[in-house]
């Protein structure tokens, strides 16, 4: 578990991706006698402040779990719930960042959601995708299995159709075949809450990643808990399956498990 500490590295480099599983908005609501919604407006103004700080810091992408595929079982006053904070997001933030130059995309599985709701984040990416400061990718109904099945199914298709042979499926043709293709695997993944669990967030992406787990509600994460935790992800060793002994380059495309497969 990490504990916030006195430093910060706000003016050292960022990782190049950095992914976050917002966890906690229920409890923190029920510790103060609120209801669930607003533990969840308040996780929405916790993404407003973070972003705000990013959005002219190094960083190149952030990944934020908003909404995953299991949470469907919840009750259905509270999946409108955050359907509508999604909308609200959206609406309220999307031209003041487009004008900071940030790059919005939504990972996830469309189908189910209503059609305003996708008209919205089809915009959304279309009205950014030009942009070319901080990518933010929010992952909304989304499962890193079914991700991962998706696309064993569109390879099938491929070598099906003979457009693919199964010999020639490769960790990079999957890759390719992921909402991520053109994304680079995170380097931190930071989880709130004091939970210590992947809850099925990109599952095949965080092969390599480096993980740090904050004992705080996402609702009280703040720009500190950030830089503390890339604090955490500088003091790691990452040696992609490498003896301790071997040297590895800062650069984020030389550390990728696919540009540099480890043993």
């Amino acid at each position: 578990m990490m504990n916030v500490s006195q430093t910060n590295i706000v003016a050292g480099r960022m990782p190049r991706h950095v992914a976050i599983i917002m966890d906690g908005n229920g409890r923190w609501a029920k510790e103060r006698k609120l209801p669930r919604k607003a533990g969840h407006q308040q996780g929405v103004e916790a993404v407003r402040e973070l972003v705000t700080n990013l959005e002219d810091k190094d960083i190149q992408y952030l990944t934020l779990y908003g909404f995953s595929a299991e949470n469907w079982s919840r009750p259905p006053s509270e999946v409108s719930d955050l359907m509508g904070l999604l909308r609200l997001y959206i609406r309220k933030d999307l031209d003041r960042l487009h004008k900071k130059n940030v790059c919005i995309r939504v990972i996830g599985e469309r189908q189910g959601l209503s059609a305003d709701l996708v008209r919205l984040i089809d915009d959304a990416e279309g009205k950014t995708c030009d942009n070319t400061g901080l990518n933010l990718i929010i992952a909304f109904n989304y499962g890193g299995r079914d991700e991962i099945t998706s696309a064993a199914i569109e390879l099938a298709k491929s070598v099906r159709n003979g457009s693919l042979e199964p010999e020639d499926i490769t960790q990079e043709t999957l890759s390719n075949a992921l909402y991520t293709k053109d994304i680079p695997d995170p380097d931190l993944i930071i989880r709130t809450s004091g939970e210590q669990r992947l809850s099925n967030f990109l599952t095949w992406q965080s092969a390599y990643s480096e993980f740090v787990f904050v004992d705080v509600y996402w609702p009280e994460f703040t720009i500190r808990h950030f830089e503390d935790a890339v604090d955490e992800f500088h003091r790691r060793d990452r040696r992609f399956g490498g003896r301790p002994d071997e040297v590895f380059s800062d650069d984020a495309e030389l550390m990728q498990p696919s540009a540099k497969q480890a043993t």
